[in-house]
């Protein structure tokens, strides 16, 4: 998949999935790996910078299987964030559909 795209999708994908509940970075990588090819070193800078710009809070918590994770918590700021976002999404994508839709000759 182009890199860019991904670069592009990357930070709307880390705030639906924190929409719905707290995560640890590494769970986020591998819920976005599932469906998007993706190396773990491009999602740990962006959740730093998100927490900074107050999108985020995060928290310790004991794991069972090692040492304690920071999950990542969205904050009102963020759910504010990923509607303005989620609204530039679909109007993005529905742009880019319907040139695909009057470009793409049907052979």
């Amino acid at each position: 998949m182009n890199v860019q795209f991904k670069k592009g999708v990357l930070e709307l994908c880390v705030l639906v999935l924190l929409d719905k509940q707290d995560r640890y970075g590494y769970e986020l990588v591998q819920k976005i790996s599932d469906q998007i090819a993706i190396s773990e070193g491009s999602v740990y800078p962006l959740l730093r910078r998100l927490t900074k710009e107050g999108y985020f809070t995060t928290y310790l918590k004991e794991s069972s299987e090692g040492p304690s994770r920071k999950y990542y918590a969205l904050t009102e700021e963020g759910r504010t964030y990923l509607g303005d976002l989620l609204t530039d999404w679909e109007k993005f994508t529905n742009g880019v559909n319907q040139l695909i839709k009057e470009g793409v000759r049907d052979e």
